[in-house]
């Protein structure tokens, strides 16, 4: 006879909410006029993920293992879950909006009509959107937040699967340029596919070692014989998938053209919002399943970490257009990131972790502000992307780039913004770890790193603009909003940061 597993629905609220509004988009989808689909959308994705945030926040402090064992309840995984709520809720709003150019939005009007047809260039001008793309975005991130709850390997899978599928459709629905978009998610579709492939073999390896998916029965059996060929072979396979979503060097190859492909929020989305889902789930597995058998993984992120940083700063210095930018320069931030993972404790507590959960909060706010700024500054064919066009932006517009500005110096670690607080804070866990050669290493990367974000603003400050360019487009109230609230975060976060950095140590608890 088969027993319910026991479930606590008040643990469950916040998937609870983002799944919810996925499926009331879908019935939206199928039953509501074209006409009002939009604004309807909008709101339901928006109500989803602004209740699933609150509904983390009044669970702090809870400690609970819920759906027969499968997820955790836990502070790690509700200051994670609130992260990828908030920004989830950011990026929605620049989905939302429609008031840049006459197509209203970075979104095909069909995604089933032939690149390039009549009707394509038809519906380029239109100011209708493809509505679907709301659902999607919460499917994705309600499989983000499953995915940094999951306390059984086969959850996770699902989990990975859920927040995949939908990714791999919305980044083949750009607007302009749809060759270049649907190119994009093809690549993204059969890498990820890879990357599922190995975490599944590993999953399979783990559970023939263990005899079990659960995260606490692996790590009992990693205590009693951590030497097991298949478990740390499994293990291997786990991470490189997990990596993979991370955005990791070596695994970083689809990270470029998805970035320079996609819609622009669609690669603000998946900047922010997969890397934190990406990091937590690494956190968990490390931490929970591997926790007192350090020495099968750590040398594997040492060398990964300093490999990861190397290619994202030093490729970086090459890139003359600004989505390809800003793709190395999160490849080299997950470099970074990994250092925080390096300076966890064997127990799963530690300043690493509060150190990593807070870096992820900053590093989120910060890129989805820059890719707002993106889609502000404008040319003959929508978005300019080339790092010429940039040239004298200050001139034309002096708050653009003072914002832009602002987000780049915090990308590149300057004191007084988030990302100065959050680098200081993995690297000083990094050291207290023994791991100070990696701290050197990342030091040296952030510094060679800090070049192509500084010549950006050296390119809007100290260059002429261009005769027919840039323009910068008038915001709509979504983007003004995002901007404001990512703008003021960036700063508070570098000046004042000590109630969020007390909040991420008191939260950085797993159980399992």
């Amino acid at each position: 006879m088969i027993e319910a597993p026991d479930l606590s629905l008040a643990a469950l609220a916040p998937l609870l909410f983002v799944f919810g509004a996925a499926c009331i988009g879908v019935l939206v989808e199928a039953f509501g006029p074209r006409e009002y689909r939009h604004p309807v959308q909008v709101a339901v994705a928006l109500l989803g993920t602004v209740g699933a945030f609150v509904s983390t926040l009044r669970l702090a402090g809870t400690r609970e293992i819920t759906a027969g064992g499968a997820l955790a309840v836990d502070g790690a995984a509700l200051f994670l879950q609130a992260t990828i709520a908030g920004l989830g809720a950011l990026s929605l709003l620049l989905f939302a909006e429609r008031s840049l150019d006459p197509a209203r939005s970075a979104f095909v009007t069909s995604a089933a009509v032939p690149v390039g047809s009549p009707r394509d260039r038809e519906l380029a001008t239109s100011e209708q959107v493809q509505t679907e793309v709301y659902p999607l975005a919460s499917f994705a991130i309600g499989g983000m937040m499953l995915f940094v709850a999951s306390n059984d390997l086969l959850i996770m899978f699902v989990a990975l699967e859920v927040l995949s599928l939908p990714l791999y459709l919305i980044s083949g629905m750009a607007r302009r340029r749809r060759l270049l978009s649907q190119e994009a998610a093809v690549k993204y579709f059969l890498l990820g596919a890879f990357a599922s492939a190995f975490f599944l073999y590993g999953l399979a390896l783990v559970y023939g070692a263990t005899g079990s998916v659960r995260l606490r029965d692996i790590r009992a059996a990693a205590v009693a014989d951590g030497t097991d060929v298949l478990l740390v072979l499994g293990l291997a396979l786990l991470v490189v998938g997990l990596l993979f979503k991370a955005s990791v060097a070596p695994f970083h190859s689809w990270t470029p053209d998805v970035y320079q492909g996609a819609p622009t929020p669609v690669t603000a989305f998946m900047a922010a919002c997969t890397k934190v889902a990406a990091f937590g789930a690494i956190l968990r597995l490390l931490y929970v399943a591997f926790g007192t058998s350090e020495w099968t993984w750590r040398p594997l992120i040492y060398g990964i970490a300093i490999v990861s940083m190397v290619v994202g700063a030093v490729l970086g210095l090459t890139q003359t257009d600004l989505k390809r930018m800003l793709a190395y320069s999160s490849i080299a931030h997950a470099g970074f990131l990994l250092t925080g993972v390096i300076g966890l404790q064997a127990d799963g507590g530690g300043s690493g972790l509060a150190a990593t959960m807070f870096y992820l909060l900053a590093y989120g706010l910060t890129t989805i502000g820059a890719f707002a700024v993106l889609t502000l500054v404008r040319d003959g064919d929508g978005e300019a992307g080339h790092l010429s066009q940039w040239a004298g932006l200050a001139s034309r517009s002096p708050l653009t780039a003072a914002v832009m500005a602002l987000f780049l110096l915090a990308l590149a670690g300057i004191p007084l913004t988030a990302g100065f607080t959050g680098k200081f804070a993995v690297f000083r866990a990094a050291i207290e770890s023994g791991a100070w050669p990696l701290a050197v290493v990342a030091l040296l990367a952030s510094a060679v790193a800090a070049f192509f974000y500084l010549r950006v603003i050296v390119l809007m400050y100290f260059s002429q603009p261009a005769a027919d360019g840039p323009t910068v487009g008038v915001p709509g109230l979504p983007t003004v909003i995002v901007l404001a609230i990512t703008a003021t975060t960036t700063l508070a976060l570098g000046i004042v940061p000590g109630a969020v950095l007390d909040l991420a140590d008191r939260a950085a608890i797993f159980v399992g």
